[in-house]
């Protein structure tokens, strides 16, 4: 009993540095606590393989298997400041990954559309929001990596992979008003995007940062010039 008392402590204490030292200086334009509050009141050690989750609360991609990694945290504070999800809206995150990126949409939405191409994540996806109380998602499996048409446009789209280009098919699933989040380039030069829908056929696009991410799966790479 002792022992699960320090090691409850010790997670405690990782999370509050998470946020306080992470992503507080990070994204100190956040202009209310009400996303590091969200943070950390879901438990991101609970949406980790056992090996990893002294790393959970770490400034790094973790590893969650078949070559794929969860983001930073102070990567998703960044992406839920960036897009403002108010409570009305629905999202749309291609690539479901962990889960737990997922659960802190679907706190702020009214509905989330989540999509994984590999079947072993989406199944352990779904279980981990299931056990959390987590029922406004809907979890599919398929290849979104040309977009994700088959249930109609949303208020916020997040691709949690990073892709070569900026891609129409993303974009055009949006509502008016809408934002899109996506990092977009190839290693070493990538930047974090993010997309406005202002009216029908018409966008704004906005560099937030430079960062570095794991590719979308199955994503399309461009043609390239052979010398």
């Amino acid at each position: 009993m002792e022992q699960n008392n320090i090691s409850n402590s010790s997670i405690e204490t990782a999370r509050f540095n998470m946020v306080q030292q992470q992503i507080r200086p990070w994204s100190s334009s956040i202009p209310d606590d009400s996303i590091l509050n969200l943070i950390s009141s879901i438990p991101r050690e609970d949406f980790v393989a056992n090996q990893y989750r002294h790393l959970a609360f770490s400034d790094s991609e973790i590893p969650i298997g078949f070559g794929q990694t969860m983001m930073s945290p102070k990567m998703e504070a960044r992406l839920l400041q960036v897009l403002n999800i108010k409570p009305h809206e629905s999202v749309l995150e291609i690539g479901t990954g962990s889960g737990y990126l997922t659960a802190l949409l679907a706190n702020l939405a009214r509905h989330v559309v989540t999509v994984e191409i590999i079947p072993e994540l989406k199944e352990q996806a779904q279980a981990k929001l299931k056990s959390h109380g987590i029922v406004n998602v809907s979890c599919e499996s398929g290849d979104a990596s040309q977009g994700w048409p088959q249930n109609g446009s949303y208020d916020v789209i997040v691709v949690t992979g990073s892709i070569p280009t900026m891609q129409h098919d993303f974009r055009e699933s949006l509502n008016t008003g809408g934002r899109l989040f996506v990092v977009v380039g190839d290693a070493p030069v990538m930047s974090a995007q993010l997309i406005r829908c202002t009216g029908k056929n018409q966008w704004t696009q906005e560099s937030l940062f430079e960062t570095m991410l794991v590719p979308l799966s199955n994503i399309s790479q461009p043609d390239r010039f052979i010398f």
